[in-house]
């Protein structure tokens, strides 16, 4: 039946009347969903889901269980599944659903790993690390733009990794030949910047012994980054618009016409929108600039790429500190789980070599974290939770019923859950909509 259905929909579908048998299948050919009874003689769905994970880790098994083997599904999902539903499957809306999401997270993470595998034929191993949704997204922006000439807008909050973006699209560009050339905008004087990007003549101002190349000038051919593009001043910025749209600058002190021929990808911490209604920052330039933008996602967005990062980083700083450690406390990773990073990938960094150095023993535990972490409350900004855990849960779960107009798929969607896992939660907490 359920072949046929599937069929209807326009799928490949192979099926096989046992796991041994499947299993047979799935070493000849490429899948990119199994559906798999928990349940079956011979080789069950779990053990079908473990060999199938070896074989072609990019396939998403979904589960299909009795509504009284949910401990089994669960366990299934914690060895790998991508979702389950029970059975007899009687909302076939809900299995093309599912479907539909396995298809599309396989897509994404195929996508996700294309792109690394082109991105490294320029950069070798990137730093650019993560399998959340978010970052997903942007590296598939990145790939797209890369090639072209486009001006990028680099957006995001301090210590996102906004350079690191920015390097990865220069070098999987057409200009990788020439330089990727940054400079902090926020970190000179206005006439120190001015000399920075358009170089000067000997004599140009006081100080100036000599001619200098500028910052356009060394990226000739390649990447100019501006970082905190914000921060220019709106004298300097008449002079950055000029030049990107005539494609020539002239050094301080000099009459002499320099070709411009720099891709420019600019970074920024500030709300440009707001800086041009108050009239710090030009209309035109932002346009100019703003061809495609890439909001770099805060690192408490994104809290699934914590533990991939704090793995890399562990490896990273343990040989630069020459320290024996294998990893973390399952507490230390509770606490950088629920904490929000102000300071983002930047900040976990921070701590983390912190947390190496200190480290007496070859595993990092509470102790080893800064104050601020390991003296948190459990609740922030509160000074005690409100209740049990169970009766916020309880409650937190009837708001979003509410909201939901009791709607299972809504709620569920606002809870961030499996509907399935939403009526376990009803179930366990005796609630019932009102009659």
């Amino acid at each position: 039946m359920l072949a046929g259905h599937l069929r209807n929909r326009g799928y490949a579908v192979t099926t096989a009347d046992s796991g041994e048998r499947a299993l047979e299948i799935c070493q000849r050919n490429f899948f990119e969903v199994a559906l798999l009874d928990l349940k079956m003689p011979g080789l069950s769905g779990l053990d079908l889901l473990n060999r199938l994970k070896e074989i072609n880790p990019d396939t998403a098994s979904i589960i299909i269980t009795a509504y009284g083997s949910i401990e089994s599904a669960v366990e299934a999902l914690k060895s790998g599944a991508f979702d389950y539903i029970t059975k007899p499957i009687n909302n076939l809306e809900e299995l093309d659903l599912l479907i539909e999401k396995a298809l599309e997270t396989h897509s994404l993470l195929r996508e996700n790993r294309a792109l690394k595998e082109e991105l490294e034929k320029f950069t070798g191993r990137l730093e650019i690390l993560g399998e959340s949704r978010q970052v997903r997204e942007v590296l598939s922006t990145v790939a797209r733009v890369a090639p072209t000439d486009a001006s990028v807008l680099i957006t995001g909050e301090s210590g996102t990794g906004k350079e690191l973006f920015a390097r990865a699209i220069h070098q999987a560009s057409g200009g990788a030949k020439g330089n990727f050339v940054p400079v902090s905008c926020a970190a000179l004087p206005e006439t120190l910047l001015e000399s920075e990007l358009f170089g000067h003549e000997r004599g140009a101002f006081t100080g100036a012994v000599g001619k200098r190349a500028g910052r356009f000038e060394l990226a000739h051919g390649g990447t100019l980054f501006l970082d905190e593009i914000g921060d220019v001043p709106l004298s300097t910025q008449v002079k950055l618009l000029r030049v990107i749209e005539t494609k020539e600058f002239y050094p301080l002190g000099s009459e002499k016409t320099y070709l411009a021929d720099v891709r420019i990808i600019a970074a920024t911490n500030q709300n440009l929108e707001k800086k041009m209604k108050d009239g710090s920052f030009r209309e035109d330039l932002f346009f100019r600039l703003n061809v495609v933008r890439i909001e770099i996602p805060p690192l408490r967005d994104r809290k699934d790429d914590i533990s991939i990062l704090t793995n890399y980083f562990l490896e990273k700083l343990r040989e630069k500190n020459r320290k024996k450690i294998s990893g973390i406390t399952p507490e230390v990773k509770d606490i950088l789980l629920r904490y929000n990073w102000p300071g983002n990938v930047r900040e976990l960094e921070n701590v983390l070599e912190r947390a190496v150095v200190m480290c007496r023993g070859d595993v990092i535990d509470v102790g080893d974290l800064p104050t601020h972490l390991r003296d948190r409350p459990a609740v922030e900004g509160t000074a005690k939770p409100a209740g049990t855990l169970k009766e916020m849960e309880r409650e937190y779960i009837l708001k979003a019923l509410e909201t939901a107009s009791w709607n299972f798929t809504e709620a569920a969607a606002i809870l961030g859950i499996h509907r399935n896992t939403l009526r376990l939660k009803l179930k366990e907490y005796g609630i019932e909509k009102e009659k």
